[in-house]
């Protein structure tokens, strides 16, 4: 029966020194609360007691941590609409603060999201999309981080840094960019394409115009070498006629005949004493 009890002892004893007892490592801080109301806060590592089954315990990590803010739609300075994502890293400062204020490490984004919402409104409504784009951002986030931080102090946190993954627009402002540009793109093809029908003609044009002058050229200098063959051959002619004007004479009459008798079937009506047969007959030679 003694063992009994002592047994009994022993196993509440142990009970009671492992509720009682509690270990803060190197990366949390702690809240210890009594009836669901802090009583004390510890920051520094190692082994601690509390009240068996009075007293309980809530956690928070020491190291930087990230929040991810879920996309918000935002109006620039330019009047244009965008979605941002964005994310946010901190520290928990104060925990009693953060344990009064948040209550957990999840109800972060809660809290912080309204917070977040307001200061980029605010801030990107002063900022074109232009800058938002190149690196005069910087100077808009640190406004951005430096906004949130003030309000997140009441929080317990320390806001480090504040950031924009990416941008994009809504959807329905993407359609009509979309739409905008496609009317755009078929209103350069059709001066592209104007553009290439007017050069075209004018290629053309010069083209036919070039062609004819140099048919024109061509004709000309063929014309003109024509009449310097014709004037050779008459010359020629004129020369042989005035060296000898009956051999030239029987010359153009028997060429006469050739053409008169180039058909087989040639056919004359003419009277038989004409001077057109002398040759024929041996007279004129």
């Amino acid at each position: 029966m003694k063992n009994a009890v002592l047994a009994g002892c022993g196993v509440l004893l142990l009970c009671v020194l492992g509720d009682g007892l509690f270990t803060v490592n190197q990366i949390e801080q702690a809240v210890v609360t009594r009836f669901g109301e802090p009583v004390r806060v510890i920051k520094n590592p190692g082994l601690n007691m509390k009240i068996p089954f009075l007293e309980e315990v809530a956690f928070f990590d020491k190291r930087l941590m990230s929040v991810e803010l879920s996309a918000l739609e935002v109006t620039l300075g330019d009047k244009r609409r965008i979605m941002v994502d964005a994310f946010g890293r901190y520290k928990i400062t104060d925990p009693l603060r953060f344990y009064q204020a948040v209550g957990s490490e999840h109800a972060v984004l809660s809290r912080l999201h309204p917070v977040v919402l307001g200061s980029l409104s605010s801030v990107l409504g002063g900022v074109s999309l232009s800058s938002l784009l190149s690196d005069t951002r910087t100077s808009a986030m640190n406004k951005i981080r430096d906004e949130v931080n003030r309000a997140a102090k009441g929080f317990g946190i320390d806001v480090v840094d504040v950031r924009i993954r990416k941008t994009d627009l809504p959807p329905q402002n993407s359609e009509a960019i979309c739409r905008r540009m496609i009317s755009e793109r078929e209103r350069e093809a059709k001066e592209i394409r104007a553009k290439g029908v007017e050069v075209s003609k004018t290629i053309k044009s010069t083209a036919d115009k070039e062609n004819a002058i140099a048919l024109a050229e061509a004709n000309t200098k063929v014309q003109i070498l024509i009449a310097d063959g014709e004037r050779e051959a008459n010359k020629i002619y004129t020369d042989a006629f005035s060296k000898d004007k009956k051999f030239f004479e029987i010359f153009q009459t028997l060429d006469a005949y050739k053409e008169a008798f180039a058909e087989k079937d040639t056919s004359f009506v003419v009277s038989p004493n004409s001077s057109f047969f002398n040759i024929m007959k041996g007279q004129g030679l």
